[in-house]
């Protein structure tokens, strides 16, 4: 049962006298008058031992509540006190839906903690777990029992992460050494930095080649060495992420038109495709008992390539002619 007005004001006071250093191991005498004092005065209606008894109980135990505040008692000290010295309700109130839905959150932040560029914040994460006991109570099991989230495996580059970070926050040049998948040796560049980008568990670094003047793209884990330099640089004013990823499926930023797409789907995967769309752009056009076809403004990447040769013969490229004359190819060479 959700606690009244006045039992909410009686919590936030026996909590102010449990991290009263001046004033340690209050009783429950003590607690009643504290509360009685500030709720009505020296002449007002009294409040008993046993409303501070349950009250106590209620913070520790009371799911509603959501404080499971860790309070203790001390026989040599005839009074309470909080076995965590820097837990306070007042840091956070939650409901049991609240907890849930940060037990999730946390849950998927934890994965991130072996990215140089969020250890950081992993002291953060576990103090914020440690006081909300957000962390499965003993009489409850497992998160991970119920639900796992999808954990991204170790990727090369995500050391870069900090210093390309701060240099887009600053406008700073970076120098690096890059090596392509398909040569040997590495070459050097001077680089702008925009954006970062995650893809396919990967990283990718968005900004401006000022040696070529275009905007280009940089994957972390072919970057070999990266350092800071001493030079400032100004964003080039006509740079907008939701408009250079408009037309692309994956990180291939737009440097030509988009083409109508057009793809046929069996009833299976058509009804999957409506429910998680691969982009914006997409529509319905024909919906059967045997089919569903959809529409894309898409640019033609490899990334477009790759979704639809993973659907196998549950999709026909219908337009336009090109990406049908492309995906045949692809087909007919992996056939041979």
């Amino acid at each position: 049962m959700p606690a009244n007005k006045y039992a909410l004001l009686r919590y936030r006071i026996i909590d102010r006298c449990l991290r009263n250093s001046a004033k340690p191991h209050p009783s429950r005498e003590t607690l009643r008058e504290a509360c009685e004092e500030a709720l009505y005065g020296s002449g007002g209606d009294a409040i008993s031992l046993s409303t501070i008894d349950k009250d106590i109980w209620a913070m520790k135990n009371e799911g509603d509540l959501g404080y499971y505040a860790p309070i203790a008692y001390s026989r040599a000290h005839g009074g309470y006190f909080y076995e965590d010295p820097e837990y306070s309700i007042s840091e956070l109130s939650l409901g049991e839906d609240d907890l849930q839905a940060l037990r999730f959150a946390i849950a998927t932040l934890d994965q991130f903690k072996a990215v140089p560029l969020f250890k950081q914040y992993e002291s953060s994460i576990e103090k914020l777990i440690s006081r909300v006991n957000i962390s499965p109570r003993p009489d409850e099991e497992a998160l991970d029992r119920f639900i796992q989230f999808e954990k991204s495996s170790v990727v090369q580059g995500r050391e870069h992460l900090g210093i390309i970070l701060d240099c887009i926050r600053k406008k700073i040049e970076l120098n690096f050494e890059y090596k392509k998948f398909q040569e040997n040796e590495s070459k050097s560049y001077r680089f702008h930095p925009y954006l970062l980008k995650e893809y396919g568990n990967r990283w990718y670094m968005i900004g401006y080649n000022p040696d070529k003047s275009v905007i280009a793209t940089f994957g972390l884990e072919r970057i070999e060495k990266i350092d800071a330099s001493t030079q400032h640089f100004k964003v080039q004013p006509d740079f907008n992420p939701d408009v250079i990823f408009k037309h692309s499926i994956g990180i291939t930023e737009n440097q030509s038109k988009p083409e109508r797409v057009q793809l046929s789907f069996d009833r299976y995967k058509g009804r999957f495709l409506m429910s998680q769309p691969i982009h914006p752009s997409q529509k319905v056009s024909v919906e059967t008992e045997n089919e569903v076809v959809i529409e894309l403004d898409v640019l033609l990447t490899e990334e477009l390539y790759a979704f639809i040769l993973s659907h196998g013969p549950s999709v026909r490229v219908l337009k336009p002619a090109k990406l049908v004359s492309e995906i045949k190819n692809r087909i007919k060479k992996m056939s041979l």
